[in-house]
Formats: structure tokens, sequence, C-alpha cells
């Protein structure tokens, strides 16, 4: 499992997980492969 940060491009087309600093899912956002990750209301949250 990869980690990624808001506006990054992503890598496949699936279910992200949002999560925070210690590991907590916060909510979840579907990307499709190639569109960049959408912005998180925190710049301490990333995606799975």
């Amino acid at each position: 499992m990869g980690k990624w940060n808001p506006g990054e491009v992503s890598p496949a087309t699936k279910t992200y997980n949002v999560v925070n600093k210690t590991g907590k899912k916060l909510n979840t956002v579907d990307v499709k492969k190639g569109q960049r990750f959408p912005p998180t209301q925190s710049s301490e949250y990333h995606y799975e």
C-alpha cells in the first residue's frame, strides 16, 4: 500500500482512503488513473 499527497497523480482507478498523521481513516474518495488527488482539509492528511 502506498501513500499519496494531494496534487499527485493517481496510479490506478480506485477508492482511496483519506488518512491522518496517526493512521486513522477519515474519509474515502474515488479517483481515476491519471487524475490528481484532490485537496484535503489538512496538510497533515494523505491518501492510501
